[in-house]
């Protein structure tokens, strides 16, 4: 029986590395604390590219761009990275748009603010 990762098994990974990062930061919010270190992520990333060159057979059942999320987690802010690839627009704007929408909503049924 040879081994392969999965989905599940490549999130707890991640989430190990996470919670790493999480420690080394000397910010005060959760959501500041994750988006302030980066360094066991980036390792994460860096080993399983390393590992999938080796060993692919590893890899079989998944399909993860690992170089392409090493690339969004070494930029200088990952998570505006991210929401720039997906909604073209950083996360602050996209937040901002979405507290905008929120408040049209609130306002159409009479809710106010």
């Amino acid at each position: 029986m040879s081994f392969n990762y999965s989905k599940e098994t490549l999130f707890a990974e991640f989430d190990v590395a996470k919670q790493k990062d999480i420690k080394l930061s000397k910010k005060k919010s959760q959501f500041d604390k994750e988006n302030d270190k980066f360094d066991n992520r980036i390792q994460f990333f860096k080993d399983h590219i390393k590992l999938k060159k080796e060993k692919p057979q590893y890899y079989s059942n998944i399909d993860v761009n690992f170089e392409k999320l090493l690339e969004a987690w070494s930029s200088a802010s990952p998570i505006d990275h991210f929401y720039q690839s997906v909604f073209g627009m950083s996360y602050a704007e996209k937040m901002r748009i979405s507290e905008l929408e929120l408040a049209e909503k609130k306002a159409e049924r009479g809710l106010g603010e």
